[in-house]
Parts: C-alpha cells; sequence; structure tokens
C-alpha cells in the first residue's frame, strides 16, 4: 500500500510541475515583454525590466506565502519610479541612472523590510477601495498619454499631463508615417489577440513581430526609433549611493506602500480556497527581500502585478515553480537573445504599455462606485484628478488623505436612533416611518448611539441628543450603549458634561447596556457617583421596567 501512495504522490508530483512548467513559459511570453515595456516607462534600459523579472521574482518564489503570486516591475511602479528618477536625474545620465534605480530600489527593500519587523501588515488596507479605484484611473492615464507620443515618433519636453496634452496636438503634425504604420499594427495584433485569445502570449507575438519588421525592412534606417544596445550576459552587482537617500526616501515610502498594496490584493484576488492563506507580515518580508536583493542586480522596484498572476493562474500554475521558470527564461534571453532586442522599435514597447495600462482605468468600477455610494464615487474622482494635476508621487498622498477625510466622515457623523417598542410586543427597535405604530413610553427618551464614540464625533452625538430632548421633552434619557465598542476619553468629559446640562433641566441620564470594557472605563470616571446605583442598568427593557415602577410609585403617593 505505502508503494502505491508513494507512486500515485509521484505521479500527482509530475502533474503538478508539468502545468507548472507550462504555466511558466505561458508567463513568461506574457511578463517579460510587459517587463522591457514598463522598464521604458521608468526612463530605463529595457534590460532593467529583464533584470527586475528575474532576481525578485526568484527571491518572491522562495519566501512569499502565495502560490501563484507573480512579482516583477508593474505599471503603477514604473510610473511612480520615473516621475522620481526624472527629479533625482534630470539630465538622464545613464551611469546615475542605474545608480539611482538601485539606491530607489534598496531603499523600497528596507521599508518594506522594518514594516514587517513592526508588523505593519494592516497598512495594506491603508486605501480605501474607491480611492485606489480612482488612483490607478489616473496613473493608467498619466502612462498611457506618456506613451502616446512614441506611437507617433514625436518628442517634446514633459511638463505635466495637461500641458502635455497640449503639446502632443501642437507637434502631430511632425508625426512619422511609418512609426505610425508600425505602432497601428502592433495595437491590432495586441487586442485581437487579447480579445479572442485572452492571457495569449500577444506581447511575445507583438515584440517578435516587430524585431523581425525591423530586421527585414530595416526600420532604423527608415527613422523608426529603435532600443538599441541591449547587454549580454548576467546583471552586474550595482551598489546604492547613500547620498541619494535622503532625496529619495519620501518616494521610496510611497513606492512601497504601492508595491505592497498592489501585491497583497493580488495575491488575494487569485488565492484558491484550498490554497494556504495569505499571511501580509510575510508577504511584507518577501516583497522587501525581493526588492533589496534586486537592487544589488540592477533591478528597479518590483511588486506583485494583477495581469501576470492571472496568466499564470489561467495557465494552470500550481506553485512558484512556475514563476522560477519564468525568472529562468528571463535568463536565457540575457544570455542568448539580447542582441536582438537592439532591433525593438520603440513603437512596439509603447504599444505594448498603453495596452497594459489601458486595465488600470476602470469605468464599470467607477459606475459600480456610484451606484451603490455616491460619496466615495466622488473620492475616487478626487484621487483620479489628484494623479493627474499635482503628479504621480503626490497623488499617493492625495489618495491616502481622501482615504482618511473618508474614514474621518464614516465616523464623525454616527447615528443616533431613538428606540421605540412594536405595539403589543417586547420588540425594541429604531423608530422608522415604515413602523408608524410603534410605541415609546411617555416622559422616557431612549437613543440608541451606534459605533466607537470619540473626540472626532462625542459633540455630534451630544448634539444630536439634545435636539430629540427638545423635541419629546423627557423626563428621563437612556442611553442604549449596546452597539457603542469604545468610548474614548474626550467623549467620557462630553459625557460628564452633558449629564450636568441634563441636571439643570430637571432631567435624568441613564446608561444601559454598556459593554465590559466601556462600563469598566465609565467606572473610572465620575460618572456612577454622579448618576447614581439605579442609573447603570443591564438593557433598555430593565430601564423601562424600572422607569414604570418609578411612574407608579409616584401615582400611588399622589392618590
Amino acid at each position: 500500500m505505502g508503494h502505491l501512495t508513494g507512486g500515485i504522490n509521484t505521479r500527482k508530483g509530475n502533474t503538478t510541475l508539468r502545468l507548472d512548467l507550462i504555466a511558466g513559459l505561458t508567463a513568461a511570453a506574457v511578463v517579460l515583454p510587459k517587463a522591457m515595456a514598463y522598464a521604458t516607462v521608468a526612463g530605463l534600459p529595457v534590460s532593467v525590466g529583464l533584470y527586475t523579472a528575474f532576481v525578485p521574482m526568484v527571491i518572491y518564489a522562495i519566501l512569499g506565502s502565495s502560490c501563484v503570486l507573480s512579482v516583477s516591475s508593474t505599471s503603477t511602479l514604473a510610473i511612480l519610479v520615473g516621475t522620481q528618477l526624472g527629479l533625482a536625474v534630470p539630465d538622464g545620465n545613464p551611469t546615475l541612472l542605474i545608480t539611482a534605480t538601485a539606491t530607489l530600489t534598496v531603499l523600497v527593500g528596507v521599508i518594506l523590510l522594518l514594516a514587517a519587523v513592526l508588523r505593519l501588515g494592516f497598512v495594506a488596507n491603508f486605501i480605501s477601495a474607491p480611492v485606489l479605484t480612482g488612483f490607478k484611473a489616473g496613473i493608467g492615464m498619466v502612462i498611457i498619454f506618456d506613451q502616446v507620443p512614441k506611437l507617433f515618433g514625436i518628442h517634446f519636453t514633459k511638463q505635466g499631463f495637461f500641458q502635455d496634452l497640449l503639446s502632443l496636438v501642437q507637434h502631430i503634425p511632425e508625426a512619422s508615417i511609418i512609426t505610425i504604420a508600425v505602432s497601428a499594427l502592433t495595437l491590432l495584433v495586441l487586442i485581437c489577440m487579447e480579445y479572442l485569445w485572452p492571457h495569449s502570449p500577444a506581447p511575445l507575438v507583438a515584440v517578435g513581430g516587430g524585431i523581425a519588421a525591423s530586421w527585414l525592412l530595416g526600420l532604423d534606417t527608415l527613422g523608426v526609433s529603435t532600443v538599441g544596445l541591449v547587454p549580454k550576459g548576467l546583471p552586474s552587482l550595482t551598489l546604492p549611493d547613500l547620498a541619494l537617500i535622503k532625496q529619495l526616501f519620501p518616494a521610496a515610502i510611497g513606492i512601497a506602500l504601492m508595491s505592497f498594496t498592489e501585491s497583497i490584493a493580488s495575491g488575494r484576488a487569485f488565492a484558491k480556497r484550498t490554497d494556504p492563506p495569505i499571511n501580509a507580515n510575510r508577504e511584507l518580508i518577501a516583497t522587501g527581500a525581493a526588492n533589496l536583493g534586486g537592487a544589488l542586480f540592477g533591478a528597479m522596484p518590483a511588486g506583485g502585478g494583477t495581469s501576470q498572476t492571472a496568466v499564470l493562474r489561467a495557465a494552470g500554475a500550481r506553485s512558484q515553480k512556475a514563476s522560477l521558470i519564468t525568472a529562468g527564461t528571463a535568463v536565457a534571453i540575457m544570455l542568448v537573445f539580447a542582441p536582438l532586442l537592439a532591433l525593438l522599435p520603440n513603437a512596439t514597447l509603447a504599444a505594448v504599455v498603453i495596452v497594459y495600462s489601458a486595465g488600470l482605468i476602470k469605468p464599470t468600477e467607477f459606475v459600480a462606485i456610484r451606484k451603490v455610494r455616491s460619496k466615495e464615487f466622488r473620492w475616487a474622482l478626487v484621487a483620479c484628478l489628484g494623479v493627474l494635476v499635482f503628479g504621480t508621487l503626490q497623488g499617493i498622498l492625495v489618495a491616502i488623505i481622501v482615504s482618511l477625510i473618508g474614514l474621518a466622515s464614516q465616523t464623525v457623523n454616527p447615528p443616533v436612533y431613538i428606540i421605540g417598542r412594536k405595539r403589543g410586543t417586547d420588540v425594541l427597535r429604531p423608530l422608522s416611518p415604515d413602523h408608524p405604530d410603534d410605541e415609546t413610553v411617555k416622559g422616557m427618551l431612549i437613543a440608541r448611539p451606534e459605533g466607537r464614540i470619540y473626540f472626532l464625533n462625542a459633540q455630534n452625538v451630544a448634539d444630536k441628543v439634545d435636539a430629540y430632548i427638545e423635541k419629546y421633552q423627557p423626563e428621563v434619557v437612556v442611553l442604549d450603549m449596546s452597539r457603542v465598542p469604545d468610548i474614548e476619553y474626550t467623549a467620557l468629559q462630553v459625557l460628564i458634561d452633558e449629564e450636568k446640562r441634563m441636571v439643570e433641566r430637571s432631567i435624568s441620564l441613564w446608561l444601559v447596556a454598556l459593554n465590559p470594557s466601556v462600563l469598566e472605563e465609565v467606572r473610572r470616571t465620575a460618572l456612577p457617583e454622579l448618576l447614581g446605583k439605579d442609573c447603570l442598568l443591564f438593557n433598555a427593557r430593565e430601564a423601562i421596567k424600572q422607569y414604570k415602577e418609578i411612574q407608579a410609585q409616584r401615582e400611588s403617593k399622589n392618590e
């Protein structure tokens, strides 16, 4: 029986390896051309794209918690890196550019590893989904319009999204007809193949076709810009420049945040129910080590990509062996096929970037957000415009600020419901136009706030209770705290002040249904003494019972 089981396991292992081999080669046909294209987005040689699809991918495959996440360059990271490198090396000096890239990538890796030590995995949720949708849409538009001039074979100084749109229109008469033809054919191949055969090796076909056309037709002699010399061989050791740390560190924080956010989102999106859970802290370690190791061998900042991971999953990948095979294919290209890449038209690479960056712009997500919550739709638009108006790196800050404002707006104005009783029953529920027959106890107001009460919203809660007091003129106000998980010090002080104001108006305040932690916090204040022993009750029903007993005693005395 043991021998039979071993045979079954061997066959299963062979099947898994075969599936990973196929998936890895399939992914290589998509990932590697895109990695080279994204390197050009960052203003770097195409060889940097290959290096990024080699070292970081191998390191993540060893350390990561996802079975299929593919880690290399992404469109979002490429534009962020390109923006920062443009500021750090404005003259585009090739040597300084490579050094600055190594320094930036080291910083990204160090920040991610430091976040792992501090167990900051929760930052994956730091930017809300609507804001991330808007941010990525803005990034997508910036990338696309950054590449459009290459489709036309025109050149002008980049000044910003809206200025570049105007410059593009002004320079259209200078466009190269042959370059436009190369671009149009590449776009046609990519779009048709992706439409008819999703997750196909369309980028490989486009890149191969571009190289073949360049070689057969001599496109470079006809005015079509090509990639130029690509160094043959494995990447050499590249050391960072400590003098650049201060300048690059702020950008590295934003790039690290986006690297981790994209990685964790992609890993979770493609995890199957039977896969091991995605461990956020381990992902920080894996992506941090991938960037740190990649930096020393010429890679640019890397992260998990949605589209490339989708290719691996669609091709049947079962484990990170598939990514190791993709990385091995990158090595083969470096060692054998690098000279051919020199013939690749820049217009072809630009077309690849545009087609696969267009996926960042998702109008259907905007529509879905607007359909559910118009407020979040406005946040998405603000995040998108933040990238277009202020730039990509500042756009991260805008996205974070908008997310924080969104969080604050959701908690600054918590609901406070008036609780009534369903007629003829013992069911307590918020008063609603849907239940016009619900009754309240005359002389008693039961108010139920919902959510954490803290310095930002405590006064709003108090103001709402005051408004209800003016409307109902109660003798007793019962605060049902059953839906309040926590109450902060400032909120407790506001509650004490509110009790004093009620006393001045001859109104009693009762607190009911406090959870153990909130009750403990209340007992540490002067509230129990101010309220009296009969004013902290188990639930609202007990409060109603106690109030009715008081009324009955009062009536019997009057008789």
